[in-house]
């Protein structure tokens, strides 16, 4: 056998006498980093070549590293179109967030152990208790729903948006389109076209409020105390209860954690008072929290401020639609399966004010359900109109449109640059069609 071990060289030859015909085998290392930063290959080829005038295999083994991947960064590709949201039916039920198998296994586990006696395990905010690193997400929340109320009433002075006095469709425009979807009343008189009228700040941001309480764990509000409660924003009832100290607005802060034992609360401290010092209080502090009257308290802006408030209000629309979905992943906020009535809280209130489907063999009761962001927090999809100044939308063109946000149009319209989550239902890259030729379109 002879072998060479060169002092200088990478590669390690090896002749061996193996039956009538011998083999050389090479062996190549490359000066590969141990950094957990890269992954090792390995190759092994075989090769015929002559060594000494004598036909010989060659066996080759070749080594190779390349970049790892990194397994926690997992970049999400976004599709290039996507469906319009759906138009749920109102004589139905809203389909539960949750699915029904899990909500079923949970109940049978809470049941086994209330059996047996045992206490239910529960963890902040559960326990009544707060979350120390939501604290800061509920103080940003509740300051950029300031500046997204401010954003939209300035730029309502410049960018023109109409309601149906009808139905609640909303259109961002320089007048109103001509879909035939109109599904209030009287529509079948105006063949289903809309009724426009000037929208306001209301028609953007949708008004979900809920009521305010100062111990989510104390009485629940009963149908004839519902008048002693204030109702406000229930995003702002959300902040208030993730942390956010309002004076007019205060909210019981436990040291104690509550107990539970089934769906019954054996331990949850005594019974306090409730403050309610905004009776007597100045309300001037509370109103930039209310979107009532928000267009006659901003003047209309500059020109040249436009854009530039666009950007503002864009980011804003995004920092309290991403801090309701953190802050909804661990306090529990409570929607009706049947109407549009929302309570932040462990559980629902007790108020017969449900007047939707089937409302009177319940009494009125709220159908109480996990609530979803887009309940707290509506997003109001609109038609996305590529050119406002232009002709209206049609009926018959309706396949090629987009939609977005109402806060998203208004602000792209004054100038913001398209949030890359919103383009594939926008469908930006569809090629919409004359009237004409649209019934020649595959």
């Amino acid at each position: 056998m002879l072998q060479q071990w060169p002092s200088t060289s990478s590669t390690l030859w090896t002749l061996s006498q193996g039956g009538s015909c011998p083999s050389l085998m090479e062996h190549k290392w490359l000066n590969l980093s141990v950094l957990r930063s890269y992954t090792l290959g390995l190759k092994l080829e075989n090769e015929q070549c002559k060594v000494f005038g004598r036909q010989i295999k060659r066996t080759c083994l070749c080594a190779s590293q390349r970049p790892r991947q990194d397994s926690s960064v997992k970049k999400k590709a976004l599709p290039q179109n996507i469906d319009l949201p759906p138009i749920l039916p109102k004589k139905k039920k809203k389909p539960y967030p949750v699915p029904l198998k899990k909500i079923l296994r949970e109940s049978r586990m809470n049941k086994k152990l209330a059996q047996m006696g045992i206490e239910k395990p529960l963890e902040p905010p559960k326990n009544g208790l707060l979350v120390p690193r939501l604290i800061p997400v509920a103080y940003d929340v509740l300051k950029a729903w300031k500046v997204l109320i401010k954003g939209v009433a300035q730029l309502l002075h410049v960018i023109p948006v109409y309601g149906c006095s009808k139905c609640s469709e909303v259109h961002v425009a320089e007048t109103g389109h001509e879909i035939q979807n109109c599904l209030g009343s009287a529509n079948s008189k105006r063949r289903s076209f809309h009724s426009w009228v000037r929208g306001s700040i209301n028609d953007v941001l949708l008004p979900v409020e809920s009521y305010h309480l100062y111990d989510p764990f104390g009485r629940r509000v009963m149908h004839e105390t519902r008048f002693d409660y204030d109702r406000i924003p229930a995003v702002v009832e959300l902040c208030i209860q993730a942390g956010v100290d309002i004076p007019e607005y205060p909210s019981r802060r436990r040291t104690k954690p509550i107990r539970m034992i089934g769906r019954k609360v054996f331990d949850r401290g005594e019974y306090v008072e409730e403050p309610r010092p905004w009776r007597t209080a100045d309300l001037s502090a509370l109103v930039e929290l209310d979107t009532h009257g928000a267009c006659e308290r901003f003047p209309p802006p500059l020109l040249s401020e436009v854009p530039r408030i666009a950007k503002e209000t864009m980011d804003a629309y995004q920092t309290v639609r991403y801090g309701v979905k953190r802050l909804m992943k661990s306090y529990t906020v409570k929607a009706c399966g049947y109407c549009s009535e929302v309570h932040v809280g462990p559980w629902g209130h007790n108020a017969k004010l449900c007047g939707e489907f089937k409302h009177q063999w319940r009494d009125g009761k709220h159908g109480w359900q996990d609530a979803t962001p887009d309940e707290v927090f509506p997003p109001n999809y609109v038609w996305h109109v590529r050119d406002p100044k232009g002709p209206p939308l049609t009926s018959a063109l309706k396949s090629y449109y987009g939609k977005a946000p109402a806060v998203v149009e208004i602000c792209m319209q004054a100038g913001a640059q398209i949030p890359a989550m919103y383009k594939p239902m926008m469908r930006l890259d569809v090629i919409i069609p004359e009237s004409g030729e649209a019934r020649f379109v595959a």
